[in-house]
Protein backbone atom coordinates (compact mmCIF):
# COMPACT_ATOMS: atom_id res chain seq x y z
CA UNK A 1 0.00 0.00 0.00
CA UNK A 2 1.09 3.53 -0.79
CA UNK A 3 1.03 6.95 1.47
CA UNK A 4 0.41 10.23 0.05
CA UNK A 5 -0.20 14.18 1.34
CA UNK A 6 -3.10 16.13 1.16
CA UNK A 7 -3.30 18.98 2.48
CA UNK A 8 -7.05 20.90 2.72
CA UNK A 9 -5.73 24.38 1.94
CA UNK A 10 -6.89 27.56 3.86
CA UNK A 11 -9.56 28.41 1.17
CA UNK A 12 -10.99 24.26 1.18
CA UNK A 13 -11.27 25.10 5.23
CA UNK A 14 -13.05 28.29 5.80
CA UNK A 15 -15.36 27.36 3.30
CA UNK A 16 -16.36 24.38 4.87
CA UNK A 17 -15.83 21.83 2.61
CA UNK A 18 -13.59 19.31 3.62
CA UNK A 19 -15.79 16.98 4.69
CA UNK A 20 -17.76 16.70 1.70
CA UNK A 21 -14.09 16.56 -0.26
CA UNK A 22 -12.45 13.59 2.02
CA UNK A 23 -15.86 11.63 1.87
CA UNK A 24 -14.90 11.24 -1.86
CA UNK A 25 -11.45 9.83 -1.08
CA UNK A 26 -12.94 7.84 1.53
CA UNK A 27 -15.77 6.17 -1.01
CA UNK A 28 -13.21 5.19 -3.19
CA UNK A 29 -11.22 3.19 -0.47
CA UNK A 30 -8.31 5.74 0.29
CA UNK A 31 -7.71 5.17 4.37
CA UNK A 32 -7.08 7.88 6.31
CA UNK A 33 -4.10 7.06 8.74
CA UNK A 34 -3.05 10.01 9.92
CA UNK A 35 -4.53 13.66 10.37
CA UNK A 36 -4.17 17.19 11.86
CA UNK A 37 -5.38 21.03 12.15
CA UNK A 38 -2.88 23.20 12.32
CA UNK A 39 -1.25 26.77 10.97
CA UNK A 40 2.16 26.06 9.97
CA UNK A 41 4.74 28.85 10.05
CA UNK A 42 6.96 30.19 7.11
CA UNK A 43 9.81 27.87 7.80
CA UNK A 44 7.85 24.76 7.70
CA UNK A 45 6.20 25.67 4.39
CA UNK A 46 9.58 26.77 3.09
CA UNK A 47 10.62 23.44 3.61
CA UNK A 48 7.77 21.71 1.79
CA UNK A 49 7.16 24.12 -1.18
CA UNK A 50 10.88 24.71 -1.67
CA UNK A 51 13.10 22.34 0.32
CA UNK A 52 10.60 19.36 -1.02
CA UNK A 53 8.27 20.69 -3.90
CA UNK A 54 11.50 23.28 -5.57
CA UNK A 55 8.78 25.25 -6.62
CA UNK A 56 10.89 28.70 -5.71
CA UNK A 57 13.81 27.05 -7.78
CA UNK A 58 11.24 26.36 -10.54
CA UNK A 59 8.30 29.13 -10.83
CA UNK A 60 10.24 31.76 -9.57
CA UNK A 61 10.30 34.26 -6.38
CA UNK A 62 7.10 36.33 -6.74
CA UNK A 63 4.96 32.60 -7.37
CA UNK A 64 6.66 31.36 -4.34
CA UNK A 65 5.90 34.42 -1.92
CA UNK A 66 2.06 34.79 -3.13
CA UNK A 67 2.08 30.80 -2.75
CA UNK A 68 3.20 31.24 1.13
CA UNK A 69 1.13 34.20 1.58
CA UNK A 70 -1.72 32.20 0.55
CA UNK A 71 -0.93 29.73 2.82
CA UNK A 72 -1.00 31.13 5.82
CA UNK A 73 -4.34 33.09 5.53
CA UNK A 74 -5.54 30.30 7.73
CA UNK A 75 -5.07 26.84 9.10
CA UNK A 76 -5.08 23.69 7.27
CA UNK A 77 -5.88 20.07 7.52
CA UNK A 78 -3.14 18.10 6.79
CA UNK A 79 -3.86 13.65 6.24
CA UNK A 80 -1.89 10.81 4.98
CA UNK A 81 -4.32 8.61 2.63
CA UNK A 82 -3.23 4.97 1.99
CA UNK A 83 -4.11 2.85 -0.43
CA UNK A 84 -3.27 1.00 -4.08
CA UNK A 85 -1.30 3.33 -6.03
CA UNK A 86 -2.85 6.24 -3.51
CA UNK A 87 -0.33 8.84 -5.10
CA UNK A 88 -1.89 8.27 -8.53
CA UNK A 89 -5.98 7.75 -7.64
CA UNK A 90 -5.15 11.36 -5.44
CA UNK A 91 -3.82 13.30 -8.28
CA UNK A 92 -6.38 11.95 -10.90
CA UNK A 93 -9.46 12.85 -8.66
CA UNK A 94 -7.70 16.11 -7.32
CA UNK A 95 -6.85 17.34 -10.92
CA UNK A 96 -4.91 20.14 -12.35
CA UNK A 97 -3.35 22.99 -10.38
CA UNK A 98 -5.06 25.40 -12.45
CA UNK A 99 -8.54 25.32 -11.25
CA UNK A 100 -9.79 26.58 -14.29
CA UNK A 101 -7.71 23.41 -16.44
CA UNK A 102 -9.73 20.76 -14.11
CA UNK A 103 -12.10 18.82 -15.48
CA UNK A 104 -15.88 18.77 -14.32
CA UNK A 105 -16.06 15.56 -11.46
CA UNK A 106 -12.07 16.69 -10.18
CA UNK A 107 -12.51 18.24 -6.68
CA UNK A 108 -10.44 21.60 -8.20
CA UNK A 109 -13.08 21.24 -11.17
CA UNK A 110 -16.03 21.23 -8.70
CA UNK A 111 -14.93 23.20 -5.96
CA UNK A 112 -12.34 26.07 -7.47
CA UNK A 113 -12.47 28.29 -10.81
CA UNK A 114 -9.78 30.66 -10.46
CA UNK A 115 -7.24 31.31 -13.25
CA UNK A 116 -3.12 31.66 -12.87
CA UNK A 117 -3.66 34.96 -14.81
CA UNK A 118 -6.65 36.47 -12.22
CA UNK A 119 -4.37 35.10 -9.22
CA UNK A 120 -1.64 37.57 -10.80
CA UNK A 121 -3.72 40.31 -11.23
CA UNK A 122 -4.96 40.09 -7.74
CA UNK A 123 -1.81 39.48 -6.70
CA UNK A 124 -2.29 36.17 -4.49
CA UNK A 125 -1.91 32.39 -4.70
CA UNK A 126 -3.87 29.84 -6.75
CA UNK A 127 -7.30 28.92 -4.07
CA UNK A 128 -7.35 25.50 -5.17
CA UNK A 129 -8.68 23.88 -2.35
CA UNK A 130 -5.77 20.88 -2.21
CA UNK A 131 -2.36 20.31 -2.33
CA UNK A 132 -1.53 16.92 -3.56
CA UNK A 133 1.70 14.89 -3.66
CA UNK A 134 3.01 15.25 -6.93
CA UNK A 135 4.77 11.53 -7.10
CA UNK A 136 5.55 8.37 -4.80
CA UNK A 137 9.42 10.15 -3.61
CA UNK A 138 7.59 13.59 -3.08
CA UNK A 139 5.02 11.84 -0.99
CA UNK A 140 7.04 10.24 0.95
CA UNK A 141 9.10 13.35 1.84
CA UNK A 142 6.03 15.00 2.50
CA UNK A 143 4.27 12.46 4.96
CA UNK A 144 8.00 12.71 6.73
CA UNK A 145 8.01 16.36 6.99
CA UNK A 146 4.29 16.77 8.22
CA UNK A 147 4.06 13.65 10.14
CA UNK A 148 5.92 11.42 12.82
CA UNK A 149 5.59 7.70 12.70
CA UNK A 150 3.68 7.86 15.95
CA UNK A 151 0.99 10.31 14.46
CA UNK A 152 0.61 7.61 11.47
CA UNK A 153 -1.96 4.90 12.38
CA UNK A 154 -1.89 1.44 10.83
CA UNK A 155 -4.95 -0.66 10.53
CA UNK A 156 -7.45 -2.67 8.48
CA UNK A 157 -10.52 -1.61 6.74
CA UNK A 158 -12.38 -3.17 4.33
CA UNK A 159 -11.03 -2.50 1.22
CA UNK A 160 -7.37 -4.05 2.15
CA UNK A 161 -9.09 -7.02 2.97
CA UNK A 162 -10.36 -8.73 -0.36
CA UNK A 163 -11.40 -12.17 1.13
CA UNK A 164 -14.38 -9.77 2.92
CA UNK A 165 -15.50 -9.42 -0.97
CA UNK A 166 -14.96 -13.69 -1.79
CA UNK A 167 -17.33 -14.65 0.82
Amino acid sequence: MQKTLIIFKPDAVMRGIVGEILSRFEKVGLKIVGAKMLQPDYDHYFQHYEGIGTLKTRKGEEIFETQMKEMQLGPVIAMVLEGVEAVEQVRKMVGPTEPKSAQPGTIRGDYAHMTYGQASNAQRGVPNVLHASADADEAAREVAHWFSEGELVDYENVHGDFTLFSK
